[in-house]
């Protein structure tokens, strides 16, 4: 089916309208980090209260009965006091939640590089050097530390890290945009 230049132009545009969005949000959380995580706890409180509402009114009068009704009331009932719990009081529920997830992050990482270390030294017969993996398991071990001690700053930097590339992607979002209007145009 052949796709007219218009709609080929509207296209580009409607990329090039993603790659603006996505470039400022990438500046907005390189810019403001601590803002950011609080209003993607927030963002994330108001979809736990939405979907926990929405739940219930489908087991209520939607007819969205399950084999597990009184888990479902249940499960939808929590999702939307811990919603509403968020929304009442976003730092506080943005520090637990970021310390809780850095502390997570930081045990996987050390469990990592731990395990990492252990192998191949009770198999260091089978590497050739065994040095590369041991700087990674000693990276991994670091890495966890520094999450398990420093949970709001490690999220923070991570935080900017996810807004860099965004960033970097909204570039590409607009080298593709361009290349969609030139075929337009061409077309």
């Amino acid at each position: 089916m052949a796709v007219s230049a218009e709609f080929k132009r509207r296209f580009a545009a409607a990329t090039a309208l993603r790659g603006v969005l996505m470039l400022l949000a990438g500046l907005y959380v390189v810019i403001w980090p601590a803002s950011a995580l609080t209003s993607l706890v927030v963002l994330g409180g108001a979809l736990l209260m939405i979907d926990g509402a929405l739940g219930l009114w489908s087991l209520t009068f939607g007819g969205g009965k399950s084999g597990n009704y009184w888990f479902d009331v249940a499960s939808n009932a929590l999702s939307l006091i811990l919603g509403v719990l968020i929304l009442i009081s976003p730092l506080i529920a943005t520090i637990l939640t970021v310390t809780l997830l850095s502390t997570i992050v930081g045990i996987a990482a050390l469990a990592v590089g731990i395990m990492q270390i252990s192998v191949v030294i009770r198999e260091r017969a089978l590497y050739a050097h065994i040095w590369p993996v041991i700087l990674s398991g000693v990276s991994y071990v670091l890495i966890g530390l520094v999450f398990l001690f420093f949970p709001i700053t490690s999220s923070s930097v991570m935080v900017v890290f996810g807004g860099v590339m965004l960033i970097v992607f909204s570039f590409g979002l607009f080298g593709w945009a361009w290349k969609l209007y030139q075929r337009s145009k061409a077309a």
